[in-house]
């Protein structure tokens, strides 16, 4: 095997492959994934990630090109998790000097990108906005992750984008928007609509589950949930002129809950605008963060004027 190694890290998964960086898809038999807790210790959440990159045989002549959420300090490989709910224990850590210090076949290098950035680069390279120019690409799961693409860079500032291209910024009717749009927001409202000792426990999974089956307060989670999304979202794909909104995440699964509100919610701005569910997140970011690594000699991105 060949290709780009690339580590991907997850709110509940790690998992290494290498990407053939012809047609930007995992090669055969090269996939490690492992359970992880984000709310860990840091030795346990290094731990998990050192098994999966361990699995990939690396050489001293290759880079690691790691995906990680943020918010975390790319260029150093500094962790800046404080308060967010997930690897709170990696806040502070050089997450570059722990893993070339303690990998069995450390790599020459290693370089970080944000998780949902690779996601949109691998979606505009090889996944369901390939073919268009102007992409927006939004990952659903713990928290709502986002990115603006333009022919292949990331416009990550401008009047066209919110600060930093981070739609997790967004306040939508009062309150932050991933206090109404993500995993925990979706579970906690589930309860307070539907509190009983039968439903303690549930993840997403299980209340979309109930919404499929007729579950009213489930289907009016995601309802509600959704159709504030895309109200957030929809004067900022304008601005950007976007012409394909692509939505990849562990919600993602449930499109077919998610789809119609979120398109409500967005009013006017879908006249005009593809909207597509991912067809595989992970593989998305892989190839993404192998890109981003063959393009790190670049800044990668780039601000739009006023």
């Amino acid at each position: 095997m060949t290709g780009q190694p690339v580590l991907e890290i997850g709110g509940t998964h790690a998992r290494a492959c290498r990407i053939d960086t012809v047609t930007w898809h995992p090669e055969p038999d090269s996939e490690h994934r492992l359970p992880l807790d984000s709310s860990g210790t840091a030795d346990a959440i290094i731990a998990t990630m050192l098994a999966c990159a361990d699995a990939l045989c690396l050489t001293s002549a290759e880079t690691l090109a790691v995906a990680i959420p943020g918010p975390f300090d790319y260029r150093t490989g500094i962790g800046r998790f404080e308060g967010v709910g997930k690897f709170d224990s990696l806040a502070g850590v050089d997450l570059r000097r722990a893993l070339l210090g303690r990998l069995a076949q450390p790599p020459g290098r290693i370089t970080f990108v944000n998780d949902a950035a690779a996601f949109g680069l691998g979606e505009w390279l090889a996944g369901s906005a390939r073919g268009y120019q102007r992409v927006v690409a939004i990952t659903l799961g713990t928290g709502v992750g986002s990115v603006f693409i333009d022919d292949g860079t990331i416009v990550s500032s401008g009047p066209s984008v919110p600060p930093d291209g981070d739609v997790y910024r967004l306040v939508v009717r009062g309150r932050p928007l991933e206090e109404s749009v993500s995993r925990r927001a979706i579970i906690s409202a589930y309860h307070q609509l539907a509190p009983g000792s039968r439903t303690s426990g549930w993840d997403v999974r299980d209340i979309a589950s109930a919404a499929l089956r007729g579950d009213q307060a489930a289907r009016h989670v995601f309802t509600h949930a959704c159709y504030l999304f895309g109200e957030a979202l929809a004067p900022w794909l304008l601005l950007f002129r976007a012409q394909v909104l692509v939505v990849g995440g562990g919600l993602s699964a449930s499109w077919a809950l998610i789809s119609g509100p979120m398109r409500a919610g967005l009013g006017e701005a879908a006249a005009e605008l593809v909207v597509v569910r991912s067809a595989d997140t992970e593989n998305a970011i892989a190839a993404g963060a192998a890109w981003h690594d063959t393009m790190s000699g670049t800044t990668g991105r780039k601000t739009e004027p006023g």
